[in-house]
């Protein structure tokens, strides 16, 4: 068999609740039987993560990251404009930026994939400076994904569903301000996402017309309504990216978004408290070469 570059695969080891140590020999037997060799970094934060990135892609290594969105998006944003081609193995509890890319939940299928896909150029967000892949969002969705990160008994995809409806029964409507690509929007309401992809939270397909490499943000944001109808009409349809058909959610496209609002709120990105408002989000166009089945 023809020797392959180098891997660098990097994990988190608490990604998954753990289950990430559990997958890694799995994931080693895997690129073994095709024919990928790879050194193994444990990473102990996201900064360590990055730094051996960076010195991995430097050394003509390709970095894979088993983790979850998290690490995923620091090291992916890290990687931007680099050259480097970057894998991904999925090993959190949502790993939306798998799904929408299609590749596989099943470890071993995700290293056939590592093997035999393409280098995929796909756009990278920025906001406030920080750097993220899938989604940036706030107002809500900063209540529902702190509580998901402190959440200790719900293990998997359902922390998700959790942390909302522990988060709807204390919100309360904020004012947000925005402004795309210059024209200003006022409303009040849940919050906003800033979306470079289609999902988040485990499956929720917040942004359902996103596309990854088309360099414009999908701005959706969700206006007032009673805490029954967003149970009704719209945690139940986000899952199938439905909940868009409620007039009270509006999505529009732009290269830049600035976001404001009457209280101060955390910005989350790949399920990660990245920054705080105010924010201005924006992207880099097709900056990361990420290995993926073929379109």
């Amino acid at each position: 068999m023809t020797s392959s570059p180098a891997h660098l695969l990097l994990v988190n080891p608490s990604a998954g609740g753990g289950r990430v140590r559990e997958l890694l020999p799995v994931a080693r037997d895997a690129m073994d039987r095709v024919g990928l060799t790879c050194r193994v970094v444990e990473t102990t934060g996201l900064e360590h993560g990055i730094v051996q990135a960076r010195m991995g892609a430097a050394a003509g290594e390709t970095v894979v990251v088993m983790s979850g969105d998290g690490l995923i998006g620091q090291v992916g944003g890290a990687l931007a404009n680099s050259g480097a081609n970057f894998g991904i193995l999925p090993g959190g509890r949502g790993n939306d930026l798998a799904r929408v890319l299609g590749i596989p939940s099943d470890i071993t299928r995700a290293v056939d994939v590592l093997a035999t896909g393409e280098a995929r150029e796909i756009d990278v967000g920025e906001v406030n400076g920080k750097r993220f892949l899938c989604i940036a969002s706030c107002g809500f969705d900063s209540d529902a994904n702190r509580i998901a990160n402190e959440a200790k008994r719900v293990r998997g995809q359902a922390v998700y569903l959790y942390a909302a409806l522990r988060a709807l029964r204390e919100w309360k409507p904020a004012i947000f301000t925005l402004t795309l690509d210059g024209e200003p929007v006022e409303f009040t309401g849940y919050g906003v996402a800033a979306a470079n992809s289609k999902a988040y939270g485990g499956g929720m397909y917040v942004a359902p017309e996103a596309k990854l490499d088309d360099g414009v943000l999908d701005v959706v944001w969700m206006g007032e309504m009673g805490k029954l109808g967003f149970l009704r009409k719209v945690l139940p349809r986000v899952f199938e990216g439905r909940h868009v058909d409620n007039p009270e959610v509006v999505s529009r496209r732009a290269r830049e978004v600035r976001i404001e609002a009457d209280r101060p709120f955390a910005v989350y990105a790949d399920g990660d408290h990245i920054t705080d408002l105010p924010a201005t989000v924006r992207l880099l166009p097709r900056a990361l070469r990420i290995i993926a089945p073929p379109v």
